[in-house]
């Protein structure tokens, strides 16, 4: 197990520095840079000399390379530099966003895994009854409707909704406030874009828990367990259900992973100041040391999220542990 562990940890220096070069050079192909925006604006005139002082300032120009090796040094030893927009610490940016972003991707998992698990093992359980048909209708809604929709009609059900019960209409605060300060507040602006999200993600896990309880309640250790004659509780949650979770899991991982930078147009329909966009804003202005370091951070974060399903996944299936 620990030769596994530190096999997993060396994988991920290739892959966020496979990452780094990509989104360096990618960022530096685009056309333009983030001075000739700041200087020229919506159109106006500048000096190229007011060019080449901004260039020489920001250090964008010294060879590719050098810009490269010096940015992916400082990003090893914890020092992401200055926004080339805001000349504000990147950490400090960034600091301000994640935890609206790592909140709302937590409730949003949480959401989704109390739906997808316990729906998908009573629809496998109860295969071809109304239940099971119920609960493939409502998975496939989930999938069909975009989480940002989802949130307008969340939205729009509450304005009716307090209108009608007290006579002036209602919308969630729009300005953060950490849970440990006030949770009440806090949790007024954010569990609806956590609902809308939680409900589109957990109908792909409960698709996901459904297909894989089929498969396993056909295996035969299954059968001779139904055969020695125990309960059907306890085959489904002692024998199938440990076996059925390991890709469900997989697939959890991975949306925790997508919902730190993927919300950009939830935030936009709850009007919060989140990764998402902050990601759009740092690509709409050039900023490369910004959209280096989000990208970075995204990576290290699907890095992370994989490496701990593995170890999960390791733990909950012998073949591996004791391999």
């Amino acid at each position: 197990m620990h030769q596994y562990i530190v096999k997993r940890v060396l994988m991920m220096i290739p892959t966020l520095f496979g990452a780094a070069v990509l989104v360096f050079f990618l960022m530096r192909a685009i056309p333009g840079d983030v001075c000739e925006l700041r200087l020229a604006g919506t159109g106006a005139t500048f000096d190229p000399d007011a060019l080449r002082l901004c260039q020489l300032e920001l250090g964008l120009d010294k060879p590719l390379i050098g810009q490269f090796f010096s940015w992916i040094g400082g990003f090893f030893i914890g020092d992401f530099g200055n926004s080339m927009w805001t000349n504000q610490p990147i950490v400090d940016e960034i600091g301000l966003r994640f935890q609206v972003s790592l909140q709302i991707a937590l409730m949003a998992t949480f959401v989704s895994i109390v739906i997808s698990i316990p729906m998908g093992i009573i629809s496998a359980v109860k295969r071809n009854t109304w239940i099971d048909y119920c609960v493939r209708g409502f998975s496939i809604a989930g999938i069909a409707m975009p989480s940002f929709w989802l949130g307008i009609l969340i939205i729009l059900g509450l304005l009716i909704g307090s209108q009608a019960l007290y006579g002036e209409p209602w919308m969630p605060p729009i300005s953060y406030v950490p849970i440990w300060e006030n949770p009440s507040e806090n949790l007024a602006m954010l569990i609806w874009p956590a609902l809308a999200t939680g409900y589109r993600y957990s109908a792909v896990a409960t698709r996901m828990t459904r297909s894989t309880m089929l498969e396993v309640l056909r295996e035969d250790y299954v059968r001779t367990a139904r055969a020695k004659g125990l309960v059907e509780s306890v085959i489904v949650n002692r024998h199938a259900l440990k076996n059925a979770l390991l890709p469900v899991v997989t697939v959890i991982g991975i949306e925790f992973a997508f919902l730190m930078g993927g919300l950009v147009v939830t935030e936009q329909v709850f009007n919060l100041n989140g990764l998402g966009k902050l990601f759009v804003e740092s690509v709409s202005n050039h900023d490369y040391t910004m959209t280096q370091a989000l990208v970075m951070l995204v990576a290290l974060i699907f890095v992370l999220t994989n490496f701990f399903v593995d170890l999960l996944y390791a733990w909950l299936d012998p073949r591996i542990r004791y391999s």
